[in-house]
């Protein structure tokens, strides 16, 4: 009963005076009016806001019938003699009544989860081999690869920014920026050391930063200023490598340095000096974006430690063991098999279960404070 009261009062502050309802039947007279057809901008933005608060709305509209329905069914039981074949139904009406509540009481609950602001945005991903030589940059093309089809089956658009490659073809150090809705929703639990154990019994790493979202209003739009930090400096440098057939490119590289922190940006990927420079600038801010919010985390989370969240970047996330065909997430202790096709991009199942963690930590903590 405690527990019941707990969600009512929660359901009631969540939804004071059917505020949110109004509001949503509000968006749709709106977005029918012609004023607001005729100003693109404000029709995206309330057409943004309807979205998301179509699916909270369905939700709370779905539990006051369930609880409607329920409280219904007691009065029957509550009022007089009932004959004793009905009064069994209506018993087994309100079990399953009070089950439906439950589960759409707690819907409503992982709706109304505070998000992260950046959820929506785009992200810069960086993957680099670690100790093990030719082996793990071997490897971190395979994650690279990895990463590019699960981007692909998601409708995402991928764009190589900087690509650092071994003789071999593996990957020493690959920047990418994935443009899409939700792509750091996604990625987000992707940040740290990816282990694989390989025949012969090798173990390599390949640790993956954590991806970032790119900051700005724009929410990854691409072609946007690069805004600068008050107070900050950059130094750009040109620099050449070996010529040969590819003179042309390795000669209008960049590598810009961020003088207060002396975090350096190094970028080749295009002929023109311009062009790398901007993309150079990009990564840096982003560089800078991610460092200072991971200073922020880690004084939020200084007594999270149990909570699943973009991952530190010299913890040790994941193992890809080929032998035995299978992919653990030692944050969770989840364990897939049929590895190839986790390799070909196939993330949804790991994904989804990080993000179901992360919920299930969240609720555990909003019921906590409830108490």
């Amino acid at each position: 009963m405690g527990h019941v009261r707990r969600t009512a009062q929660y359901v009631k502050t969540a939804f004071p005076n059917g505020a949110v309802s109004h509001r949503f039947e509000e968006l749709s007279i709106r977005l029918n009016q012609p004023e607001t057809a005729a100003d693109p901008a404000l029709f995206r933005r309330l057409m943004q806001e309807y979205h998301e608060a179509e699916p909270v709305v369905q939700a709370y509209q779905a539990l006051i019938t369930a609880q409607d329905h329920l409280a219904q069914a007691k009065a029957l039981l509550e009022g007089e003699a009932l004959d004793p074949d009905f009064k069994e139904m209506v018993q087994q009406e309100i079990s399953e009544k009070s089950q439906e509540v439950a589960q759409l009481e707690n819907n409503l609950k992982i709706l109304l989860l505070p998000k992260d602001v950046n959820d929506d945005k785009s992200v810069i991903m960086e993957l680099r081999g670690g100790a093990g030589g030719e082996e793990a940059a071997l490897f971190a093309h395979s994650l690279m690869r990895m990463y590019t089809m699960y981007v692909q089956s998601r409708g995402w658009e991928l764009e190589v920014l900087n690509l650092n490659e071994t003789e071999l073809g593996g990957v020493k150090e690959a920047i990418l920026a994935v443009n899409g809705a939700g792509a750091y929703n996604r990625l987000k639990y992707e940040s740290g050391v990816h282990r694989v154990q390989r025949v012969p019994e090798t173990e390599t790493q390949a640790a993956s930063t954590p991806p970032r979202n790119r900051g700005g209003d724009a929410a990854g739009r691409r072609g946007g200023s690069c805004h600068r930090p008050q107070g900050s400096a950059h130094r750009y440098l040109p620099f050449l490598r070996a010529g040969g057939q590819h003179i042309n490119k390795t000669s209008s590289a960049i590598r810009v340095t961020h003088i207060p922190t002396g975090m350096v940006v190094e970028c080749q990927n295009e002929r023109s000096q311009f062009q790398n420079k901007d993309k150079a600038l990009e990564i840096l801010r982003s560089r800078l974006l991610a460092q200072k919010q991971k200073e922020q985390q880690d004084a939020i989370n200084a007594n999270r430690a149990g909570q699943v969240g973009t991952g530190d970047r010299s913890e040790k996330i994941r193992t890809y063991n080929f032998p035995q065909d299978r992919c653990t997430d030692h944050r969770i202790g989840l364990t897939v098999h049929n590895l190839d096709k986790i390799m070909d991009g196939n993330l949804d199942e790991i994904i989804d279960a990080l993000a179901t963690h992360e919920q299930a930590e969240k609720l555990r903590q909003l019921n906590a404070q409830a108490e």
